[in-house]
This record gives structure tokens, sequence and C-alpha cells, in this order.
């Protein structure tokens, strides 16, 4: 068992510049994004639209009704990039390319397997931690899974298999993830005993998205740009400790997540979050915890249950965890063989030491937004864009604190 853990127990390298290309030759992101989002179709109080915005990442579909104004319910985890060329049939005809050099992890070729239908998932190891870019929707895939690929090569053709996608809303859909745990297969058995996972640990439950459309944006304006820079800078805005028993699998990929390193001592850790679900920060912390437990989220702009209906469900403003919180947290925090085994995550770099661990929260502090939704069940609201503009907040300015 030992010698699978060789590339997970490998020394950090050095963070080196991002250098990215685009997943297909539509690079309207950088000057007229309704040319680069496909749009999706709205129904909303009778009227139907079909709004560019909802091809973006974020809280950017299923708008409702609530007592603090119109927002949106549903989060969405990746870009969808629109078609440049077609045929005369409207078929699509882009070419999808991978971003970077990297290995093909995952095909999957039978669309009705996935909400993704036709995908692909290649890793990329990015400031030495695996990272994960997945292209879905696809009419075809033109690898296969070990295929080590340069830079720009094409993987697939863009097509529009999958639920929900018809031909002229063809598009790709792009993510760039982190994987939440390598033994996700295990932890799946045993919450969901019922349902079926033909895609092992590439899931999309277990892959955790980053905004890549604020990625390239920051790269345009950075070249130097690393990684682990760019998510050093997300804002946390809901924190989980969790009781401390061997260490996160996590940190055997990603170190540098916790400035600190693991301490054995520690009782607990204390998890930071993104608005989507994304953990940017891990700390060892002293506070004792029989459970994974809510110690700070940001003030709502309306109800917790509403932006967040997998994670709390005890009341509108209440953000204790929910059960679908509850098996989250139990997924994040599933022992893998190396912890299992007695050894310890890597340490983080020197370099990453300037990496500030997550602030004491003071009452009084500004919040920038509410709680967020799980990423695995792709639901919630918080980030208003488009043609509705968000409600005033509800609490806005203070912080909850537990």
């Amino acid at each position: 068992m030992l010698p699978a853990l060789t590339l997970l127990l490998a020394a950090p390298a050095a963070a080196q510049p991002l250098r990215l290309v685009l997943p297909t030759r539509n690079a309207a992101i950088y000057y007229n994004e309704p040319a680069f989002y496909q749009y999706t179709d709205r129904n909303f109080r009778g009227q139907r639209s079909q709004p560019w915005e909802g091809g973006q990442y974020g809280y950017v579909r299923s708008l409702k009704d609530t007592p603090e104004g119109v927002v949106y319910t549903r989060f969405h985890e990746g870009l969808d990039i629109k078609p440049l060329f077609t045929d005369d049939d409207g078929e699509p005809l882009d070419t999808v390319r991978t971003v970077d050099a990297g290995r093909v992890v995952y095909v999957n070729r039978t669309a009705r397997r996935s909400n993704y239908g036709k995908y692909i998932v290649v890793e990329h190891l990015w400031d030495g931690s695996p990272f994960y870019t997945l292209y879905a929707h696809l009419a075809e895939a033109y690898v296969y899974e070990g295929q080590r690929l340069r830079r720009g090569e094409r993987i697939g053709r863009m097509g529009y298999t999958g639920e929900g996608i018809t031909k002229r809303r063809a598009h790709v859909h792009f993510e760039i993830n982190m994987l939440l745990n390598d033994e996700f297969d295990v932890w799946f058995a045993r919450e969901k005993p019922r349902a079926d996972n033909p895609h092992g640990i590439y899931n999309g439950m277990n892959l955790a998205g980053i905004d890549a459309a604020a990625l390239y944006l920051s790269l345009r304006r950075n070249p130097t740009l690393t990684i682990t820079e760019f998510l050093s800078r997300q804002e946390p805005y809901f924190e989980v400790t969790l009781p401390l028993r061997r260490p996160l699998d996590l940190l055997y990929r990603y170190p540098w997540l916790s400035p600190q390193g693991y301490l054995a001592e520690a009782p607990s850790y204390a998890v930071s979050f993104t608005q989507s679900g994304l953990p940017v920060r891990v700390r060892p912390s002293f506070k004792r915890v029989a459970e994974p437990t809510v110690t700070w989220a940001a003030g709502p702009e309306y109800s917790y249950a509403l932006g967040t209906s997998h994670l709390q469900g005890r009341s509108r403003f209440d953000a204790a965890l929910s059960r679908g919180g509850d098996q989250y947290m139990a997924l994040l925090s599933h022992p893998t063989a190396a912890a299992r085994a007695g050894i310890r995550p890597p340490q983080p770099r020197q370099a990453l030491e300037r990496m500030e661990p997550q602030p004491p929260v003071v009452l009084g502090a500004p919040a920038a937004a509410p709680i967020f939704a799980l990423r695995a069940y792709r639901s919630g609201a918080g980030l208003i864009g488009g043609d509705v503009k968000p409600p005033k907040p509800r609490g806005a300015g203070r912080l909850r604190v537990w």
C-alpha cells in the first residue's frame, strides 16, 4: 500500500507562475463576456429570457422571491463557453484543448452516466499539488486515461451531451478543481449505499471548483501569479471546527492550506471555506468539539436555510450544519491510507509561510457576503448578478459567531 503514497508525500516543488491557455479558441472572456458565456433559459414570474450571466461561475441561476428580495438559489460550478464554429445544421465544431500540460485521469464516454454528459478530467501538478481540470458536455473525447498531454493539445470536440443541454445551447462546461478526498468511493458507499458511482474519485461531488474566470483575469493582469498565491487571496466566509482524529487527507495534497503545518497535539482543525464550499484555510485548533461545529460565518443577506439549503436546516437564520453539511464534513474528515498508517502530511514550504491564517472574528466587522452552500449539492444563494440587484442585507455589517 505504501508505494501508492509516494506522489502524495513528495516534497513540495517551488512555486511557478501558471501558463494557461483557454479551453477553446473563444477568448472573449477578456473583452466581451456575452460572446464568451453560453446563455441559460430562464422563466421567472412568467417571463422568459436567455441571460448570458447564467453561464458564469457563482450564484447565477434559479431566481426566487424572498422577503429580502430576489435572489439566485443555485450555484454554477464552472464556465459555460459558447462555440465559435458550427456547421449548416448547427452542430458545434469547436475543438476543446487542455489548458496546461498534464495527464488524463478520467474519461466518461457514456453520456447518460452523468449530468456532465461525456467528460474528461486532466490532472496538473501546480506548485507541487495536483489540480484537476474538467471538460464536460463533449460530443467526442479524443484521449484515453493515462495519456500525457502538452499544453493546448486537443482532447475532444464541443457538444451538448448531458442533462438539460440542447444543440442551440451547445457549450463546453469547464472547471478547475481541487480533489477533496482520495477515498471518495469508500465515503460514498457508506453515505449513499443505494446510489451508483461509476466515476470513482472523479465524481463531481469530490471536486471542489475554484473561480476559473477570476483566475484567468488575474493572470492577465499579473502573468507571474502562482496558483497558491491566487488561492491564498480568496476570502473565507465560513469556518467549521472538526474533531482531530487523524490528519485531513487534503493536507497530503495541499500542505500549503495550513501554514502552521500539522500538529498532532491539537484536538481539532478549523477549516475555512469560500462561498462555493472550497476549503482555503486549515489551521490547528485547541477548541475541543465532539462533532463538526460551525464556529463563525458571515452575517446573512437572507435566509441561511435558503442560501445554504443543504448546509443548514434548523431555521431561516440558523447556520448550524444540516445532514448535508455533516456529510460534507465527513467526506473531508475521512482518513485515507496515509493517515491510517500514521504518516504525517508534508510541512508547508517556507515560501508560503507568509500566508495569513484566518484572522479572529470581531463583532461589528463588515460582512461581505452571506454564508454559502456546499459545492457538492449545487444549491444556495449569494452572488447577485445579471439583471437582479442584491437585496438590502439583513444583519450585514456583523459576523455571526458561535
